[in-house]
């Protein structure tokens, strides 16, 4: 069986294009292939984290991660930071890699623009430690957004670079992107990706948000002047957008809910868009509510922790061992 990993940041509460873009398309996967699903803590702390914050985004993650349908039974759950090996093959890695190559990635340059010299040194060696989270598990797909494919071609780079000094030790991870809605955008401006880090709280609906709260954010979405509910991205991005979520959410085609709502206009629209996402989301939230708190929560994620460190430390004990740091 071939292996997935996936990792997610615990930096506020997933939003709706998280759930659609990648959350979804976890659940078929963990029948298909052997899943890791990672918690990358250490991955948040490249800026700095409120602990208590951190360590409720972190729960609050691991549920979301079971409440959209993961089964710790048919895939493994984990937070990264409790599997030391991340670490350990994260300096590894970025000591495999080039200075010139890491100060290329956009999200480094994006990131420390007009920081001085105020730049964490962790937003440089954050691709480095990505690579570890993937490469640990022999990985053969990496489901990722648009967003990380340059990071996910570097980690194939530090593979291929490790394979051609030491010898054919990590498998060269492909990427693996959705095929419908894998950039949902921004509410509040239909060429912009949706954020959970948007200051304009109006511009994402959160996984979490309450009924009234996501009717209010969807009726006040972008729309444009025409009122024709039609499917074009290049002339109409921000409808284009809410008719990817309406099918997302609902399973009806483009074509089909054109159809619907001919002559009809953005109101009946909008209105019947709310209530499809917040039916979506609703059993989400309610097996969230069942697990925040839950001792169940707690076992899972220790479970998850065992199996990740047994298999990851038996990678990296095969690392270390070709370079000459392990005893044999």
């Amino acid at each position: 069986m071939k292996t997935i990993f996936s990792g997610i940041q615990p930096s506020g509460i997933l939003t709706l294009g998280n759930y659609l873009g990648a959350m979804k398309h976890f659940v078929p996967l963990q029948d298909q292939f052997n899943c890791f699903y990672c918690i990358v803590d250490q991955h948040a702390i490249t800026v700095p984290q409120e602990p208590a914050v951190l360590r409720e985004n972190i729960r609050r993650l691991a549920a979301l991660y079971l409440s959209v349908g993961l089964d710790p039974n048919k895939m493994t759950l984990f937070v990264q930071s409790e599997v030391p090996a991340h670490a350990k093959l994260g300096w590894i890695m970025l000591c495999t890699s080039y200075l010139g190559e890491l100060e290329r990635m956009t999200q480094f340059k994006d990131k420390s623009d007009g920081r001085g010299e105020s730049i964490p040194g962790g937003l440089l060696a954050y691709p480095p430690l990505m690579a570890a989270d993937i490469l640990l598990y022999g990985t053969d797909f990496v489901p990722v957004g648009e967003d990380q494919k340059q990071h996910l071609e570097l980690t194939r780079d530090l593979a291929a670079r490790f394979n051609n000094r030491y010898g054919d030790i990590f498998t060269i991870p492909e990427v693996r992107l959705p095929e419908t809605g894998a950039r949902i955008m921004s509410l509040a401006e239909g060429t912009k990706k949706m954020s959970k880090s948007d200051p304009n709280q109006g511009a994402f609906i959160s996984m979490l948000d309450d009924a009234d709260t996501i009717t209010k954010k969807i009726k006040r979405a972008q729309t444009d002047s025409d009122s024709v509910v039609r499917y074009d991205k290049a002339e109409k991005p921000a409808v284009s957008n809410l008719m990817t979520i309406y099918s997302l959410c609902s399973g009806k085609s483009l074509e089909e809910i054109e159809a619907m709502y001919e002559g009809k206009g953005y109101g009946a629209f909008k209105t019947e868009l709310a209530e499809v996402v917040v039916e979506t989301l609703r059993p989400i939230q309610e097996r969230f509510e069942q697990l925040f708190h839950s001792s169940e929560l707690d076992d899972i994620l220790t479970a998850g922790a065992e199996k990740a460190n047994k298999v990851a430390n038996e990678m990296l004990y095969k690392v270390e061992k070709v370079m000459g740091m392990a005893r044999l």
